[in-house]
């Protein structure tokens, strides 16, 4: 993990401040999340402290602090989102997957995260897995798209 840490970091020779929000986020596309150890690393190549990093980082909804389920959920609680409904959606989602949001089952097959927009007002109520969006759900809809994202990893296993 160390020397592939280093190759990213080496991507950024200057070592400038203003690398640091870029670093975090190539750093995340490689790790899924931002752990401890490289946190301290990009403090330390950057010369700045841990503090100011978790501070910026913190700040923004994109940076995850702990590994995410092989099926992550982002759920949308913009305005548009909050007015169709997205607060049962959160409660909903909490009740199917017994997490809350910021957590990833047990099994390490689903995690939630609640964000503040993904930009698709039109399309509301709107939740995202890894990359797929499924709008304008309604309840048994969303209840539908989790159990088939269940379906589909016990078919994988059984295959």
């Amino acid at each position: 993990m160390q020397a592939s840490i280093d190759a990213i970091l080496e991507r950024f020779p200057n070592k400038l401040r203003e690398d640091l929000i870029p670093l975090l986020q190539e750093l995340q596309d490689e790790y899924g999340f931002l752990s401890e150890e490289i946190i301290n690393r990009v403090g330390h190549y950057l010369s700045i402290s841990v503090n100011k990093i978790y501070g910026v980082a913190t700040f923004y909804d994109n940076f995850r602090f702990g590994p995410t389920g092989k099926y992550h959920i982002r759920l949308c609680h913009g305005t548009a989102c909050h007015v169709a409904g997205a607060s049962t959606f959160i409660q909903e989602l909490e009740k199917l997957l017994k997490i809350k949001h910021g957590e990833t089952d047990k099994e390490g097959l689903f995690s939630l995260e609640v964000v503040s927009c993904v930009g698709a007002c039109g399309l509301a109520p709107i939740i995202e897995i890894n990359g797929e969006y499924f709008t304008k759900l309604t309840i048994d809809g969303l209840i539908d798209v989790i159990h088939s994202f269940r379906v589909k990893d016990q078919d994988i296993y059984e295959s």
